[in-house]
Formats: C-alpha cells, sequence, structure tokens
C-alpha cells in the first residue's frame, strides 16, 4: 500500500491499494480504528484515485465524525508516548522533540513526521529490549521488524524472527517490555504451554500486569491516527 494524506485540517491518513481485481475506485472507512483505504484497479494513475478522494472528503470525514474515538492527529491532540500523555505542537526546525508534556513537530503536516519519529523511537526500544532478554534467555533472533497490526502486539517466527507493532512506543514502558520478553521467550518455548510462561517469568518478573494492561488497554491505541 502507498500511504497518503487528504488536504484539510487536520489531514486524513489515506491508505492506497492497488487491486487486479477492482473493477472501480473504491473508498472504505474502517468501523473498527477508522482508516481510510482507497482500492484502485492496476492502470489508474494515482492522482486519478486522489481526485476520487478528495471529491469524496465530506463523505470521508462525515464516517469519521461517527465514530467519536478515533483521532487524526494534528496539532493541538494529545497522545499517550511511552504511557504519558502529550499535547503536539508546532515547533521550528527539522527535528521532532519530545518534553514531559508536549511532542513539538514542524511542518504543515505533523503526522507523517510524528509517526515516523515514533517508528524510530518504538525500534530502538524494542531492540534494546529484544537484546536484554535474549541475552538472558541466551539465545539469538535474526531480525525486528515492525508492522501497524491490530491482531497482534508481536510475533516470532520459527526462524527467530521477530515482530511488533510499533504503536507498543504509546504503552507504558513496561508493556512494551512485557511484550519484547513474551516474543524472545518463545525463541526457547514456540507454544503457550506452561513450561513457555515459566520462561517468561524467568525473564520478565510478574507479567500479568503487563499483559492484564494491554487487553484492556491495548485496543485504544489503535484510534490514534497519523
Amino acid at each position: 500500500m502507498t500511504q497518503y494524506h487528504l488536504p484539510g485540517n487536520p489531514p486524513v491518513p489515506l491508505a492506497l491499494r492497488r487491486s487486479g481485481r477492482a473493477r472501480r475506485i473504491s473508498l472504505r472507512v474502517s468501523q473498527l480504528d477508522g482508516r481510510v483505504t482507497l482500492t484502485v484497479p492496476k492502470g489508474v494513475a494515482d492522482r486519478e484515485a486522489l481526485e476520487f478522494a478528495e471529491s469524496k472528503s465530506d463523505w470521508i470525514r462525515g464516517h469519521l465524525a461517527k465514530h467519536p474515538g478515533i483521532e487524526v492527529l494534528g496539532y493541538g491532540s494529545q497522545l499517550p508516548i511511552e504511557g504519558d500523555m502529550r499535547t503536539v505542537v508546532p515547533i521550528a526546525g527539522r527535528r521532532v522533540v519530545l518534553s514531559e508534556t508536549t511532542v513539538g513537530v514542524p511542518g504543515q503536516e505533523p503526522g507523517i513526521r510524528l509517526q515516523a519519529f515514533l517508528k524510530q523511537a518504538a525500534r530502538d526500544r524494542l531492540a534494546g529490549a529484544s537484546d536484554r532478554y535474549a541475552a538472558r534467555l541466551g539465545a539469538t533472533y535474526s531480525r525486528i521488524t515492525l508492522r501497524d497490526t491490530r491482531s497482534r502486539w508481536g510475533s516470532c517466527s520459527s526462524q527467530g524472527a521477530l515482530m511488533y507493532s510499533w504503536r507498543l512506543i504509546l504503552a507504558p514502558p513496561e508493556v512494551l517490555d512485557y511484550v519484547a520478553a513474551h516474543e524472545v521467550a518463545h525463541l526457547s518455548e514456540m507454544n503457550h504451554s506452561a513450561a513457555f510462561w515459566a520462561k517468561l517469568e524467568s525473564l520478565y518478573g510478574d507479567y500479568r500486569p503487563a499483559r492484564d494492561w494491554l487487553r484492556r488497554e491495548g485496543g485504544a491505541l489503535h484510534r490514534f491516527q497519523f
């Protein structure tokens, strides 16, 4: 998929997806998290598809307005970063700047810059946590990838490849660490047996509060649209 933004205040994230089976341009707004997907037949130029989406801007924003839990981020928005709420504010310069109460973002479309910043922060934190737990386990993993998954927070393949949701950077640090420990534990136990949970507890400690937080609060991390 190719990512675009519909112009407006705030800009609306838009995923352009090409389909060999599509016969016409179509729009879909997810009932789960408000993601806007533009499906385009092969051979249709991106510009034509985006012009179609812009012509439906009122329809898109109307659907998003029906889901008050969904927030398209712009200046003045609030979102959690490492579990603490920050206000998105405009700043001069070229770098995103994080403070205790704000996240300063330069440019006209803060969502794009902010998402890139959060993904890099998530990669740094998850790589560090994965290295730490893998060293305790005496194991190695092959690689780390980040995705924006909705059905799981992480996974570990039989080849030792770790995958995480970058949105974990929005959660409290102990929750991110729990997910890293959980997936690293699968390097030893590729199941959810009693032996797996014992291995996880030996790596992380009491994992239940972090696991319960994800079950209770994790879904809300998907409401933020960049």
